[in-house]
């Protein structure tokens, strides 16, 4: 049964501070971990000119490391907060607390199961994450937690603030393939206290281990906007299950029963590691109180979809942050940060 004094709040909504995990040695950034540092120091760099930032650690001697960092390059301190726990990953838009808050500023920390996308890597410790931040206080007392014994992640949603959930049936239905959609829309309903649950049956990314999360594919925005990742090279293999999504997003309806106004990214030129193709998608973005920060691969299309998302974000300030490093791990900016409403 939905309960209407909570709600899943919009991304552009006031935040209170936005939640990252650090990389280290014991994560599987330790090949690149100096490379990934610098994208970390960056984005932390750009968080905190607009809100908080709260870090978790898993130990003493990573969090004196990581203050050393930020204080070296100037990041304000007085804004960020560290929290030590343990974590397999730092993934945290997906084994981060997915929170709904209430009219009277309380706040629930949804805890889904995560799984590592599936079972393909391990995930006791992150699935423990979301609990762990509660037990810290992360809200005080105007905090509760409920876990919900379903698997799903924080990238395969999308929220509008107003009970529209977004949604991609290739990414849910390879975690409950013994689920109908209508099943798997009444458990979404309930869990994130909406009313409305909107499925695309097409887009993916190649390099995306996630089962394509619609964070990597389209986001809403104000206004009844949608941003999404189009594929305009007839000769990638992305573009005609890009164009299918397109027409799919295309088909949409609001709860007014208007088209949605939809913003095309461009298409990155393929970004290849060591043979194996990268997911550049510039949909992955962050949106800060005040600001947007869009993830730059080094390619020509950096500037325009930097363009693009400023123009379905009007009065926000665009800035760019360098993420070529994280996609080597197939994902990007939006995936790495969780935001904590406001």
């Amino acid at each position: 049964m939905t309960d209407h004094t909570l709600r899943l709040p919009a991304e552009w909504e006031p935040q209170s501070a936005v939640l990252i995990a650090w990389p280290h040695v014991g994560t599987d950034w330790a090949d690149r971990l100096a490379s990934v540092e610098t994208t970390y120091i960056a984005l932390a760099a750009a968080v905190v000119r607009f809100q908080s930032l709260i870090i978790v650690v898993p130990d003493a001697a990573l969090h004196a490391h990581v203050e050393a960092l930020l204080r070296e390059h100037g990041v304000d301190l007085t804004r960020v907060r560290f929290v030590e726990l343990p974590y397999d990953d730092t993934w945290l838009r997906d084994s981060g607390p997915i929170t709904l808050t209430t009219s009277d500023d309380r706040y629930q920390l949804t805890d889904f199961r995560f799984t590592g996308w599936g079972g393909k890597f391990g995930s006791e410790q992150d699935d423990a994450l979301v609990a762990g931040l509660f037990r810290a206080g992360l809200f005080g007392k105007g905090a509760s937690h409920r876990r919900i014994d379903w698997a799903l992640e924080g990238g395969a949603i999308e929220s509008d603030g107003e009970g529209t959930v977004l949604t991609t049936w290739r990414c849910l239905v390879q975690r409950h393939p013994e689920q109908t959609r209508e099943e798997m829309s009444a458990i979404l309903r309930d869990g994130l206290q909406a009313d409305r649950v909107l499925w695309l049956d097409y887009g993916y990314l190649e390099g995306d281990d996630t089962d394509a999360h619609i964070d990597t594919l389209a986001r809403f925005a104000p206004g009844d906007r949608i941003v999404f990742q189009a594929c305009d090279d007839a000769s990638d293999p992305h573009h005609d299950e890009l164009q299918r999504m397109a027409g799919e997003l295309a088909a949409l309806r609001t709860r007014d029963g208007h088209p949605y106004q939809l913003y095309p990214l461009p298409w990155a030129q393929p970004i290849l590691d060591e043979g194996r193709r990268l997911a550049a998608s510039y949909a992955n973005y962050l949106i800060l109180n005040g600001a947007v920060l869009v993830p730059a691969y080094g390619d020509k299309a950096d500037d325009e979809a930097a363009r693009i998302i400023g123009s379905a974000h009007p009065g926000r300030e665009v800035v760019q942050v360098p993420c070529r490093a994280l996609i080597w791990q197939n994902g990007s900016l939006h995936c790495i940060t969780m935001q904590l409403p406001g």
